[in-house]
């Protein structure tokens, strides 16, 4: 089993904040590591995702050159730090692990989910 602990959301008006993701448990058997978003009503969005080696990187178009995920070279901690922030970005944030991540931009691709984390931008 592995567990995830999302962190870092709040409430910004534009500017930037930084979720962090704590992976424990078996993190040997991790492939890859997903950001997900969902607003009320709608279907689990998907943001980023890195591979736990960090080398490869896939973002949704939308958060392309505004948002970066990346991996804590010691720890087991995926980043996404998000700049010029929307309010279309506001959602409850989820990070994602999955153990043979195929499409990595589909939810059911991953085996385990943290708990969320809240981001408000305002106007």
């Amino acid at each position: 089993q592995v567990q995830l602990v999302e962190s870092g959301g709040g409430l910004v008006h534009g500017g930037s904040l930084r979720l962090s993701c704590a992976a424990s448990g078996r993190t040997g058997s991790i492939t890859a590591v997903g950001w997900f978003r969902q607003t009320p009503g709608k279907e689990r969005e998907f943001v980023a995702a890195i591979t736990w080696s960090g080398g490869r990187t896939v973002y949704q178009d939308s958060v392309k050159g505004r948002f970066t995920i990346s991996r804590g070279s010691t720890s087991n901690t995926v980043y996404l730090q998000m700049n010029s922030l929307k309010p279309e970005d506001t959602a409850v944030y989820y990070c994602a692990a999955g153990r043979s991540v195929v499409l990595v931009v589909a939810p059911h691709s991953y085996n385990y989910w943290g708990q969320g984390t809240q981001v408000t931008v305002s106007s």
